[in-house]
């Protein structure tokens, strides 16, 4: 049985730990208000570009454009979203181990990947698996500027023929406790999610209703991209917050135990000394 001191010890270091998960919960519950606030700003925004472009599809008609462009998806490229820091639980596990699916799948015969996430890059580097690109530091401050930089990348890519599809997998935010693995088609934008929500309202466009669909289509998907960023690192967030909750209970409950076991062999340690003196002095009265 562990001696007193060596439980006192446990007990401190279990406590220091309980007060980091704490106040890691709290870091996180705070940057997850921020993060949600962010999407509930962008949402106004792609919500009137999406009915916009409704719009403009219904009078294009037949229009065609190199991100609406449908082609038999052979090479594919794969952005795999993760985050920078782990403590947030099955987070990045669950992004990564279906990631980890597709690619062992032969869904196609060629998939390139974008890894966003130290995470993600550590995971397929260990593996052997070069991505075709890693922008740096993305998640850190998820300002539209780099997103948007990376989402011209990718439809680039796309427009050029250099991939037949683009793919996002990311943890999608859904509430505080739960967060969804969703593997969602970026390129090309399928043409019927631009039809029919847009009423025929007689407008004047200027420019023509074809040159604002090429204008504003490689828009759409700067904002896909940015949407699909702030909602992981919302999930980040709230699985982080969740999992230091988890932690700080844990460490309440192991805490509890060992102040229970530094009592019993408290006591018994006293007892024994109890009767050892007992014993000591009835031998002297009998001597």
């Amino acid at each position: 049985m562990a001696n007193t001191q060596a439980l006192r010890r446990r007990i401190r270091s279990v406590r220091s730990t309980e007060q980091i998960t704490k106040a890691m919960k709290m870091v996180a519950a705070a940057r997850l208000r921020r993060a949600q606030t962010r999407i509930l700003e962008a949402r106004p925004y792609a919500t009137n570009l999406e009915g916009v472009l409704r719009s403009l599809a219904t009078r294009v008609g037949t229009h065609r454009h190199p991100l609406l462009e449908q082609r038999e998806e052979r090479r594919v490229t794969l952005v795999v979203i993760t985050s920078d820091r782990g403590l947030c639980g099955s987070f990045n596990a669950n992004v990564l181990r279906e990631a980890s699916k597709l690619l062992a799948s032969h869904r196609w015969e060629q998939v390139d990947l974008v890894l966003v996430g130290r995470k993600g890059v550590d995971y397929f580097k260990h593996r052997g698996v070069a991505p075709l690109a890693a922008p740096p530091d993305l998640l850190s401050s998820t300002s539209p500027a780099p997103a948007f930089a990376l989402a011209s990348l990718l439809a680039k890519r796309f427009a050029d023929r250099e991939t037949d599809a683009i793919y996002l997998l990311s943890n999608r935010f859904r509430s505080i406790i739960q967060q969804a693995v969703v593997l969602s088609k970026l390129l090309p934008i399928p043409r019927e999610s631009l039809e029919g929500g847009g009423a025929l309202v007689g407008y004047l466009c200027e420019p023509a209703p074809a040159v604002l669909l090429d204008r504003l289509l490689p828009r759409y998907v700067e904002v896909e991209v940015l949407r699909a960023l702030l909602s992981s690192v919302a999930a980040e967030h709230s699985a982080r917050m969740t999992a230091m909750g988890a932690a700080t209970k844990n460490a309440g409950e192991m805490i509890e135990k060992l102040t229970l076991t530094y009592n019993r062999v408290r006591q018994a340690a006293i007892t024994k000394e109890l009767i050892e003196i007992v014993s000591g002095a009835q031998a002297l009265a009998e001597g």
